[in-house]
């Protein structure tokens, strides 16, 4: 089952209470915080995403099983952990990235560092 959780928007100003993404080289804020569950990211010019994730915007899932999510699918970044509880990865459907993110705690993801 896929549960919303957010639109995610690439963005090139700072905001207050960014995560950083080790793993993309990303900071990303909270869409909890967001009255309309927005998701601003703001890529590190040497990020290694290159690709549509980079460019558009997405919209994101929770999910309980993520390889059953993207069998078949167009992978274009991940599998990966975003953080330690929770992994992602994103493809591209219809002309569309969509998100899907898999936690292995309840709760939500964001975690501030």
């Amino acid at each position: 089952m896929r549960v919303f959780d957010h639109v995610g928007i690439p963005a090139d100003e700072q905001h207050p209470e960014e995560m950083y993404v080790p793993a993309t080289k990303v900071w990303v804020t909270d869409p909890a915080q967001h009255p309309y569950r927005v998701e601003y990211l703001r890529f590190e010019p040497d990020s290694p995403v290159t690709n549509e994730v980079r460019y558009l915007p997405h919209i994101a899932f929770r999910v309980e099983n993520l390889d059953q999510e993207i069998a078949g699918e167009r992978v274009v970044l991940g599998p990966f952990q975003a953080t330690p509880d929770l992994r992602v990865v994103f493809i591209v459907k219809d002309g569309a990235v969509f998100e899907f993110m898999e936690s292995a705690q309840p709760g939500h993801w964001f975690r501030k560092s």
